[in-house]
């Protein structure tokens, strides 16, 4: 008999089964359950370090104004509120909403556009200048976040996303996921170059607390620190580069310099640019008490901008529901299904669009780097995630707190979203065991998918004159498109998979436990799961009279039916018992 006692201590829940990958391991806290409070806290703080460092990548690379500080803060308020409402009525999955590169690329484009001056040579640029940008840049940047949560929403409310998520079998889902774990390795890499040394000590303490510590040595404490194996090599190695500074021991990269290669212009030589070590040591002259008030302009929707916001838009309705899929399959959760994933990207949708209105430059996803690290932490609990984003909420009314938050040297930010994203690309391999490897038709697909998603993406951001149409908007438009490796993966696998010839075993979608189109072709109906369902009075909401049109029924569960088995289906489920008699 197995003890639970310890596990009792940890969190308070009904059951609590254990991980099955090995017997005796570490208990996973799943979505229901309730962590105890020091713990809960610990590891919501965990989510929101990880998200700090998405918001050092995103918003850094855009914003260089005196103001930063107050965006920064802006972003974490509207991540805190579309959190909570996805934890709450969207998806339901302990899922962090946070900016990420299906923005900032096109972001990136709407810049070239506006300066006219390549911000994509990454380096290999002729002139050494850094592209002014006009004074309307944060309002144009507010009005793609607009548009991009329009976007969002309609796809969601349509139910396009659901409909197309339920018709990608593994060699659909695969791809996705490793390009959106490979899409950030060149920034992660240029964050990590700002110290290799500290960035290698972030990392290989987060590889000891998360891999090997708990399999030496089976005490409470190593359970707890593989737990916030994240929370802890950052706060380490954050004190270690902190000490390290102020001896003079180390000398960090200007933050200048950094942020002007994420933003791929050349490198700005600059005596008096502020040095990583002004983050180590933040400036106390931040007010501490800023309420995130709506802006005083409104957003500028031109033509680019628009362009702009569709491509990310896009690009974000197709890797939230990958993001979807990867946290079920790390909680060991059901697949989530066609309602749920709708009304997920309907909340991105509303989280962007709220973001926009109100002065923030990015618009909000689900967050990879954050579901990646349920697989770390073994913890994915859905009041985690709640007090995670209440903790977003004071972050956002505190300019001197979020610039505390985001003071952790750039270096540190590498390692983590080097880290974490690696799941991502081991999650969409494990998908391809589910198909067959070794056929001809599949390995075409794979590799070809995969190759272009990496290769045409990287071409087009060094060559951002090549598209040349003669007008702005549809330049930005097809560039946007062109350079979001998400997307280009995302739609060239889905043609693929449909347009070439293979059977359902070949294709992966013989077994009915995968998500794909074997359910419906093979009449298996999946059981629903009551943890993709909204709560109560949201579901009464919905079955309202007024609400039952074609528009809301993509986010509404849908009724369970009585499902008569017959003998065919039977036998293909059970083994025959007759046939095992005879064998015997």
């Amino acid at each position: 008999m197995v003890r639970t006692d310890r596990c009792k201590k940890l969190c308070t829940c009904k059951e609590k089964p254990l991980d099955p990958e090995k017997p005796g391991g570490m208990e996973r806290i799943d979505v229901d359950c309730s962590p105890s409070l020091l713990l809960n806290i610990a590891l919501a703080l965990q989510h929101v370090l990880v998200l700090s460092s998405l918001c050092a990548l995103v918003v850094s690379a855009l914003i260089q104004d005196v103001d930063k500080e107050r965006i920064v803060a802006y972003v974490l308020f509207y991540s805190g509120i579309a959190t909570l409402l996805q934890s709450w009525i969207g998806s339901r999955l302990p899922l962090i909403q946070a900016p990420s590169l299906d923005f900032l690329i096109p972001a990136l484009v709407l810049l070239y556009a506006q300066s006219g001056t390549p911000v994509a040579c990454r380096g290999q640029c002729i002139e050494a200048e850094e592209p002014v940008a006009p004074a309307h840049t944060i309002r144009e940047l507010r009005g793609m976040t607009l548009v991009t949560g329009i976007v969002q929403f309609a796809v969601g409310l349509t139910g396009l996303s659901g409909f197309a998520l339920g018709r990608c079998g593994p060699l659909v889902l695969a791809p996705v996921l490793c390009i959106l774990g490979f899409s950030i390795y060149r920034e992660a890499a240029l964050l990590c170059s700002d110290h290799w040394g500290m960035a290698a000590l972030a990392v290989i303490l987060l590889v000891i607390l998360s891999q090997y510590l708990h399999s030496f040595l089976r005490l409470s404490v190593f359970s707890v620190s593989r737990r916030l194996s994240v929370l802890l090599s950052v706060m380490v190695s954050w004190a270690v580069c902190a000490a390290l500074v102020r001896w003079g021991h180390v000398h960090l990269t200007s933050v200048t310099q950094m942020l002007s290669t994420i933003r791929n212009t050349t490198f700005i030589q600059s005596t008096n640019s502020p040095h990583s070590s002004d983050f180590v040591f933040p400036n106390i002259s931040v007010p501490w008490l800023d309420f995130p008030l709506p802006a005083s302009s409104l957003p500028l929707l031109s033509g680019k901008s628009i362009a702009a916001g569709v491509a990310g838009g896009l690009s974000a309705s197709i890797s939230s529901p990958a993001v979807y899929v990867m946290a079920a399959r790390l909680l060991k959760a059901p697949v989530p299904p066609a309602h749920a994933c709708n009304r997920g990207l309907c909340v991105d949708g509303m989280g962007s669009v709220i973001a926009g209105l109100m002065g923030a430059p990015l618009g909000l996803c689900s967050s990879v780097s954050n579901a990646c690290v349920i697989g770390l932490s073994k913890s994915g609990s859905r009041s985690t995630v709640q007090l995670a984003g209440v903790l977003l909420l004071i972050l956002g009314v505190s300019p001197q707190l979020a610039q505390m938050l985001c003071s952790v040297p750039l270096a540190i930010h590498g390692a983590v979203l080097s880290v974490t994203y690696t799941l991502a690309v081991a999650t969409g391999i494990t998908y391809f065991q589910h198909a067959d490897v070794d056929s001809g038709r599949n390995i075409f697909n794979i590799g070809f998918t995969m190759f272009m998603s990496l290769a045409l993406p990287r071409w087009f951001r060094l060559h951002y004159s090549f598209i040349q149409t003669g007008v702005a908007s549809v330049d930005v438009l097809l560039q946007s498109f062109l350079t979001l490796p998400v997307f280009f993966v995302g739609v060239l696998a889905f043609l693929l998979e449909h347009t070439v010839s293979g059977t359902l075993s070949e294709r992966g979608l013989a077994r009915h436990d995968v998500l794909s189109l074997a359910d419906q072709q093979q009449g298996f109906i999946p059981i629903p799961d009551a943890m993709y369902d909204p709560p109560r009075p949201v579901m009464k909401v919905l079955e309202l009279t007024g609400f039952k049109t074609v528009l809301f029924c993509a986010c509404r569960s849908p009724a369970v039916e009585e499902v008569l088995v017959t003998v065919p289906e039977m036998s293909s489920l059970l083994p025959d018992k007759d046939a095992r008699v005879g064998s015997g």
